[in-house]
């Protein structure tokens, strides 16, 4: 067997069983958590993480995310709902359930982050637009160290520091260059 048929074949079974995988981890830190909170408690998170992003390009070709540029108000209306919608309902979630300030602030930090990485798990376990949340997940992202702090500041009458180059190097490390590698292999 040649290496680039062994490599499609590793490929093809990476992206068949995928979910699987995911749910099967799931349930090992169910019932064995301590092993799962040391690989926590390390900086493996970013690396695991990037190795799910990286599963999820191997299922995507680069017309996928040609279609969804292709669809510039989609993505658009995704970002403006993203900032709005979920920064809304954590501040009215907050004032319903009448959260201390502490508890409220965080509420509304937590609803105007971007979604984030499992969004993008979330999207392909439901079967769902992968390349279109990739791509919302990358301008939420980009936009969050501007956004987030005027958010905060609105509804929660408080100020966060984000650190904006933190911020997109991760996004890089973490989602845009493992999907590439995904895409690139996938080729």
């Amino acid at each position: 067997m040649s290496f680039r048929a062994c490599l499609e074949s590793v490929a093809r079974l990476i992206t068949r069983y995928m979910a699987v995988l995911i749910l099967l981890v799931a349930v090992v830190a169910v019932i064995v958590p301590e092993p799962v909170r040391q690989i926590v408690k390390t900086t493996c998170v970013p690396a695991l993480l990037g190795v799910v992003m990286f599963g999820m390009g191997l299922t995507l070709r680069a017309r996928d995310f040609a279609l969804v540029l292709s669809r510039p108000l989609d993505v658009l209306i995704g970002v403006v709902a993203q900032f709005t919608v979920m920064p809304v309902a954590a501040f009215l979630l907050a004032k319903a359930l009448r959260l201390p300030d502490d508890l409220a602030l965080g509420v509304v930090l937590v609803g105007a982050c971007p979604g984030g990485t499992a969004s993008n798990v979330i999207a392909f376990l439901a079967r769902g637009d992968v390349a279109f949340s990739v791509t919302m997940t990358s301008c939420s992202t980009l936009l969050a160290p501007f956004l987030t702090p005027l958010l905060v500041l609105l509804f929660a009458g408080h100020t966060v520091d984000v650190p904006t180059a933190e911020m997109f190097l991760s996004i890089l490390e973490i989602v845009i260059a493992p999907i590439c590698a995904g895409v690139l292999l996938n080729r």
